[in-house]
Parts: C-alpha cells; structure tokens; sequence
C-alpha cells in the first residue's frame, strides 16, 4: 500500500501504482468553484457551520481542507506564492462574505469590491478602493473577469519594457515562506506536492491585462496582445526575454531552498488549444514559446527532481510533441471533448513520454448536465483508458465551475473514483 506521496512520484515516473492517483485543489487549474466545494462539503461531512475559503478570488476557487481532503481520499496539496491575482494576499486574515446565490464564504482581508448600477462586483487591486476595479463579476455570476486598462498605443514609443512592469526577482519572504510550507507538508502529511512557479507562463492571456496591477502599462488587452504575436514578434520576444530572466532566477531560489520537497512543477497555464483546433500554428509556437519552455524545463530539471506541468487547454493533439521536446513532462486538462483529443489515442501515442494530469470527466457537458449514472460511467472510463500503463492522476477537465454542477453529480463522481481505486472511503459518500 503507497501513501500519497509515493503514489504521485510512481506517477510521475510512469511507474505502476497500487490505484490512481488523484488531485483536486492542488493547483489553479484543477480545483472547484467555492459554492461546489461548500455543497460537496456539506453533503460528505455534515458540519453546516463550515465556511469553505476563497483561495483563489479571481476564478473563485474555494479551499479543499484536510478533513475533506482525506474523506474524499485525495492525494496532492499545493505549494504557491500567497499574493493573489488582484494583487492583495490570501493568508492575511478572513472575512465572511455571500456569494449572489447565498453561499456563505469566507475571502481574504483584503478582498474588497464595490458594485455598479447593474449590481455587478467590481474589485480592486490590492485591496484599494481608491484604485481603479480590476475585475468584475456579472450580477448572478460566481468569478470575475478582467477589467482591461488598455492605454493608447503609440507604435512609434511602444516600450516592451511596459510589459515588464511585473517582471521582478520573487521577494526573498515569499521564497522563504513557500519553502517552509513545502518542508512543512514534507515532514508533517505524506501527500505529494505540487509547487507553482510564478512568472514561468508566457504569453499566459489570463496574465497579460496584469489585473493585480492599478494602472498597467504597455499592451494589456486580450485582442491587441493576440495581434502582437504576429505584427509585433520582436516586441513579444523583448518581454519575453526580460520575463526568462526573472524567471530563471525565480527557479533557481525556489530550487535552493525547496529542494526535493516538492515532486511536481506549474509551470505554464498559457492555451494554445480551442474546441476545434490550435489556437496557435506549429511553426509558431516553435518561432514564439518554445525556445522559452525549453530555457525552464531545462534549468528545473538541471538543478531539481520536479516534473514539470503545462496546462493548455482544447485541441492540443499536433503540439503535444512539441511539449514533450521543449521539456514538459505533465500535460493538464486532458481536454478529451476537443478535436483529435480521444483518450485512447492520446495514450497510446503519448503515454510513455507525458503524464496526463485530468480530462477525468467532461465539465462542458457529463458534469453539469449528465445524470449521476452517466458521470460515474465516464470517470470508469476514463480512469481505464488514462490510468492504464500508469502515469495518470486524476482531475476533471479543467476547474469545476460551482454553479453549473449537481451535487448528486459530484458526489457520483467520487463515489465511481472510489470504486475504481478500490477503497474503503466509498462508503463515507452519501
């Protein structure tokens, strides 16, 4: 019988386990809406008074703490830098707060928000009411997107240096605080663990308006930066340039002081895949990111044991071997519902050289609005097809939206994981 740990890092070298291994909460791309997590909680464990924390605010992400953690048999915590996306921090103290549906939460400190006159939440980077909002969640709705500040583009005194506004040497308390955390997990649980590396995802558009920001300069919005990979490549490569050696210095801290603690590495969260196709040419992507992925895989695994993690949504099929040469070694969200995305072939023609991390359950449409028979048939299938000849762990694709999903679909979810993995917590889910 592995623990935890043994079983991510048999995982991770494709070596067999003793039943798949599972992740949910470990990293920003494979967690669960707060409202979803609150309901899963309350129908597992029963404590009504329980208020599931906003780890996450931007995609509003709650917390999968120890106690619903172990009942639900995970095996992966996660180790990433305390700043959130707007830029204020999430381990500073909790305050209660509603979501438009009624769940009860609680948010960090700093988690300020005003509303317009559409009842929209609008919030502000760090924390600062007298800055511009950053964000905007739509009346009814349960995370925020971008509000972008675009300023006018002069081509003639376009500055890459603007884009590098967020480019820093990682503050040397937060590198310590990160390490502590992963020696605490280390000698304290027997979980595996996942550590994220911030400022390694390039051209990541999630990144690029730069919400933690008050008045970012440069090109910030989503449209004009896509445009700038092809009719400003030398000005992309400037920031991307400044950003490789930030990052590289970023790793090489983290290395110093995490060590071996840590088993796996987030890496990038940039797409290149939609429903139907990539997002980006071949020839591209070799031209404009690969020679960047290629400079930090290298320098994570000269100097660590961490296997590396990219995670590129939609119809990745024809990159995934670009991926495996510039050095990744995990490959997140499976997106299975896209073209040319079928497990059986993704497995056989790339199982021996990648870790597929998700595509467990479909999200877009088994999960919501599939019955609790269907999911569990799929997650069987699934964990079958992904799990054989090993290296797989378990998640959906991509985070699991908390507005959209049935609880009896999350519970039958875990109850087929449990099933499959042959384990005695089937019974503690209802």
């Amino acid at each position: 019988m592995m623990n935890s740990r043994q079983r991510l890092q048999a995982t991770l070298r494709h070596e067999p386990v003793d039943r798949v291994c599972v992740d949910f909460g470990a990293t920003a791309v494979t967690g669960m809406g707060a409202g979803a997590v609150h309901r899963l909680r309350q129908a597992v464990l029963g404590d009504q008074q329980w208020r599931v924390k906003v780890v996450e605010p931007y995609q509003m992400l709650g917390q999968f703490d120890d106690a619903l953690r172990q009942a639900l048999g995970l095996d992966v915590v996660g180790v990433g830098s305390p700043v959130t996306m707007f830029g204020f921090r999430n381990d500073e103290g909790w305050k209660p707060f509603v979501l438009f549906d009624g769940t009860p939460v609680l948010v960090p400190e700093r988690f300020n928000t005003t509303s317009d006159a559409k009842g929209d939440l609008l919030i502000h980077p760090e924390g600062d009411l007298a800055a511009p909002p950053r964000g905007r969640m739509p009346h009814g709705g349960y995370f925020f997107d971008s509000i972008i500040h675009q300023e006018p583009i002069d081509e003639d005194h376009l500055d890459p240096a603007d884009n590098c506004e967020e480019f820093a040497p990682l503050d040397p308390a937060i590198v310590r605080q990160m390490a502590g955390e992963a020696r605490r997990l280390a000698s304290e649980t027997e979980y595996g663990i996942s550590l994220a590396l911030p400022g390694c995802a390039f051209g990541d558009i999630a990144l690029v308006p730069a919400p933690w920001m008050k008045h970012p300069k440069g090109v910030r919005d989503v449209e004009e930066w896509y445009v700038s990979t092809i009719a400003r490549p030398d000005y992309v490569h400037a920031v991307f340039d400044r950003q490789l050696e930030t990052a590289l210095e970023t790793i090489d801290h983290l290395a110093e002081e995490v060590g071996d603690r840590a088993d796996a590495a987030y890496v990038s969260g940039t797409d290149f895949g939609a429903q139907h196709g990539l997002f980006i040419s071949i020839d591209a992507y070799r031209r404009l990111f690969k020679p960047y992925h290629q400079a930090v895989n290298r320098r994570i695994h000269e100097k660590t044991p961490w296997k590396t993690f990219i995670h590129s949504c939609g119809a990745v099929h024809d990159l995934i071997p670009e991926f495996i040469d510039a050095g990744f070694d995990i490959l997140n969200p499976v997106q299975c519902s896209a073209a040319g995305m079928e497990p059986k072939t993704l497995k056989r023609e790339f199982g021996r050289d990648i870790v597929f991390w998700g595509g467990g359950v479909d999200t877009q449409q088994t999960l919501p609005f599939g019955t609790p028979e269907e999911v569990r048939a799929q997650v069987a299938d699934r964990v079958k097809i992904l799990g054989s000849r090993n290296g797989y762990v378990f998640n959906t694709i991509h985070n699991i939206q908390c507005n959209n999903v049935p609880t009896e679909n999350l519970l039958a979810m875990f109850r087929a994981l449990a099933d499959a993995r042959g384990m005695e917590t089937a019974r503690m889910i209802p």
